[in-house]
């Protein structure tokens, strides 16, 4: 029984896959056919479009037959919406299919099936009706003691927008500028959880650098403790090590696209650009939203587990895990864009799977902006301080503290009780230079280039005992592969703190002033260089 209806637009949370869509359609010569669709997608106020991935009944009859009905489920009250439907044409390009793709290509890489399963077209209705399904819930017994709902909307996204471009004006360095736009998505919007990926050295891979709500660097205990079981020199080195996007995840060694190295707070989890919900916004350099992650899992497993039966298990890949929550049900990942140029990427997720609506999205877009600007200038001015101008500075200040010490007046040598050696701490350092991998006390700890930075600021203290440096310095070291403009340097010694804190946290890089930064080593070190396999 049909009643009430209802504008297209006031549907939108029908529209996010939380509950699976039904189409029926039906043939010309009368036979029906009725399925679930994977996405239903709202295009205007007069059309959705339904992606087209296994529906080869489903095509056939709407060739001859271009009417069609769809069932949606509001995930709130779970009131039942009858949409009446006339094909008008598909999409095999373009925007609407790009972001009806990106949804399918997520899950498609968190389920093994990248390339199998896959949007073909998109296809575009006019909506002819919508219709409230009466007498499909029961009437309730009692009003429901609804929990007030959470302040939203534009002054308090308004709030939102003042208080992080303020933090990011504000902000001394890139690490308080991250910290404090993420500690300003939880304080006025309640997202809980997030994280700031950056690209790599070789672009194909994202770094997280910042989180929020994924406990703190070194407090991980279950999750670090696996991934320090596991990540020893002889799994490790060859082998493809990297994260899907977060903390969480166990280690699966044994190289290429499977192989994952959990680290605590995720700091140093690694994502490859084109999977998951953060690798797929990183290379389509678009938004990209997932809602009701449960049961398009189910689904995407329900389509591969059909595929294995039918044999036709050579295109599959291993299934790889949720990034960051394990029962994340709201993925949301936008990409920073400075010039065209992606600097990172931010990521939120949810436990809840309506966390994020149309204002968020919007909202985030906005801040998105700020925080790539700001990473940008943060590059500028950092590189600007690295200059001549800082050069001279430093070695003025040394000059002035080297002639104070040369003129100084000598005093009678005190007699100093040998320290007991014994007692000291001890970290053994292996660089393996083939893969550009620092291991500490046989266990992963960095690689490519914060690795080689370590190795060298460890050399010199080594050969030397100097403990102070300059990010001019590293700049200027041709070895470390550092590119000559917006080389990111900062974000790379973030990491590196980070890493060694959560690691080896008796080896300490300290700032000193903007630009230069000393190394604190308790105890004693060795290095060791090894190939791989040596």
């Amino acid at each position: 029984m049909s009643g009430a209806s209802a504008r297209l637009e006031d549907l939108s949370a029908c529209f996010q896959g939380i509950i699976p869509a039904i189409i029926a359609t039906c043939s010309a010569d009368g036979e029906p056919n009725v399925t679930y669709l994977s996405q239903v997608y709202y295009v205007d106020s007069r059309h959705v479009a339904l992606s087209c991935q296994f529906f080869n009944k489903t095509r056939r009859n709407v060739d001859e037959n271009p009417y069609a009905t769809v069932l949606v489920h509001h995930p709130v009250d779970f009131e039942l919406w009858r949409l009446r439907l006339r094909f008008q044409h598909c999409e095999t390009e373009g925007e609407l299919f790009e972001r009806m793709s990106m949804r399918i290509q997520v899950i498609a890489s968190h389920t093994g099936m990248s390339g199998v399963f896959r949007l073909l077209s998109s296809d575009v209705y006019e909506v002819l009706s919508v219709e409230r399904m009466e007498g499909f819930l029961a009437p309730a017994e009692s009003e429901l003691d609804l929990a007030p709902p959470v302040s939203s909307g534009p002054l308090t996204e308004l709030r939102g927008v003042q208080l992080v471009s303020g933090r990011i004006a504000r902000a001394p360095d890139l690490d308080s500028l991250l910290r404090g736009a993420l500690e300003a998505l939880d304080e006025t919007l309640g997202f809980s959880h997030s994280m700031i990926l950056v690209p790599d050295d070789r672009g194909d891979r994202l770094v997280t650098i910042a989180t929020r709500g994924y406990g703190t660097v070194g407090t991980t205990a279950e999750a670090m403790g696996r991934a320090d079981a596991d990540t020893r020199e002889s799994d490790v080195l060859g082998a493809d090590t990297h994260s899907r996007g977060g903390t969480g995840a166990e280690v699966t060694l044994g190289g290429g696209i499977g192989a994952e190295v959990t680290v605590g707070g995720g700091i140093g989890a690694e994502v490859q650009v084109g999977d998951g919900t953060i690798g797929t916004a990183a290379e389509h350099r678009h938004m990209i939203k997932v809602t009701g992650m449960g049961s398009e899992l189910r689904y995407g497993r329900a389509i591969r587990d059909r595929i294995e039966e039918c044999g036709d298990a050579e295109g599959l890949s291993a299934e790889i895990p949720l990034p960051g929550l394990p029962d994340a049900q709201a993925q949301l990942a936008l990409p920073l864009l400075a010039r065209d140029r992606l600097v990172g990427v931010i990521a939120v997720e949810s436990e809840d799977p309506l966390a994020f609506d149309e204002w968020d999205e919007a909202f985030l877009q906005i801040l998105a902006n700020q925080i790539a600007l700001g990473i940008d200038r943060m590059q500028d001015e950092e590189e600007q301080d690295s200059g001549d101008g800082e050069d001279a500075g430093t070695k003025a200040e040394t000059e002035v503290e080297t002639k104070s010490q040369s003129t100084s007046t000598p005093t009678a040598a005190t007699p100093v009780t040998a320290p007991d050696r014994s007692l000291e701490t001890h970290h053994a350092f292996v660089y393996y230079p083939n893969d550009d991998c620092v291991f500490v006390d046989g266990e992963y700890l960095i690689r490519n280039v914060p690795g080689k930075i370590l190795w060298k600021l460890l050399r010199e203290f080594d050969e030397s005992g100097r403990t102070e440096f300059t990010n001019r310095e590293l700049r200027l070291d041709e070895s470390l592969g550092l590119p000559p403009v917006k080389d990111n340097l900062e974000a790379r010694l973030i990491l590196l703190r980070k890493r060694l804190v959560a690691r080896c946290p008796g080896v300490r890089l300290v700032p000193v002033r903007r630009g230069r930064f000393a190394l604190e080593i308790d105890g004693a070190i060795t290095l060791e260089e090894k190939e791989c396999g040596a």
